[in-house]
């Protein structure tokens, strides 16, 4: 099989995961839901997180009974194989807005070769939305996406991602001022896997964090990014990966404004 021909196959499993991990987490939402706790008191996951995981998980090995999983709850990996093909799965991202009745959360798998994505997707159910990338291309819905065309810092919407601990929130104070001395305006979903897509296609200019993000949190969005025509660097400016501190992403045209943004809240650390 070309490589072309497996990876069409594994974005069509991508998707199909995706999908199902989705329905799960939507049979729940707004009912009653079983919620634990896992690293503070914003750091939650429920029964449907479990169980999309799990169904994701069946389904991949239907198809690609040998390859690893990377995943955030129990039961998966939590680092991404260097070398060969492996999948990287966040059954519900966005859980607090999931838990809060929040539309904006969704299932999010991604098929990587040698750490890098060949395909992915990020279904969002109770938007309605489907983000999905690989040989034939980055669509919503089966729209192809482009990053937005602005090349003006002050008609831009950075979107900071990913929340900071109690013991961080100087970090969070700082990311503030830096995105709104040089922005348009600031967004927050609180779901970093939509935030990407969103800036895939066009509605967002750039998505920035100082941590170092989870795989499972990052690599699906990133995917569609780059094919959508963004950039996406860590602090340095250099090429992103899985493992990189900090993610610095954009339509290309504003990088280093949002690149010296990130770099400006690393500063305070």
């Amino acid at each position: 099989m070309s490589e072309h021909d497996d990876a069409t196959r594994r974005a069509t499993v991508a998707l199909e995961a995706a999908e199902a991990g989705a329905e799960i987490a939507l049979d729940s939402f707004r009912g009653e839901l079983d919620i634990d706790y896992k690293d503070g008191k914003t750091d939650v996951v429920t029964q449907s997180d479990r169980d999309a995981q799990e169904r994701v998980i069946e389904i991949l090995g239907e198809t690609f009974p040998d390859d690893p999983v990377v995943g955030e709850e129990e039961d998966a990996l939590k680092q991404v194989p260097a070398e060969g093909p492996a999948w990287i799965v966040d059954p519900i991202d966005g859980t607090n807005n999931y838990v809060d009745g929040v539309r904006a959360f969704g299932t999010a798998v991604a098929a990587v070769v040698d750490a890098e994505p060949v395909a992915a997707a990020t279904v969002c159910p109770a938007l309605s939305d489907t983000y999905r990338v690989g040989p034939e291309g980055v669509f919503r819905n089966g729209d192809s996406l482009a990053v937005s065309d602005c090349t003006d810092p002050e008609a831009a919407h950075v979107c900071p991602t990913f929340w900071w601990n109690f013991d961080d929130r100087d970090e969070y104070a700082a990311a503030t001022r830096a995105l709104v001395e040089r922005f348009g305006d600031i967004r927050r979903y609180g779901c970093a896997q939509l935030e990407l897509g969103l800036l895939a296609a066009g509605a967002l200019e750039g998505v920035v964090t100082n941590k170092q993000a989870n795989p499972w949190d990052t690599v699906a969005g990133v995917a569609l990014i780059r094919e959508a025509g963004g950039r996406v660097t860590d602090l340095e400016g250099e090429r992103w990966q899985h493992d990189s501190h900090g993610l610095v992403a954009s339509n290309g045209a504003i990088h280093e404004d949002v690149l010296e943004a990130a770099q400006e809240i690393e500063s305070t650390t």
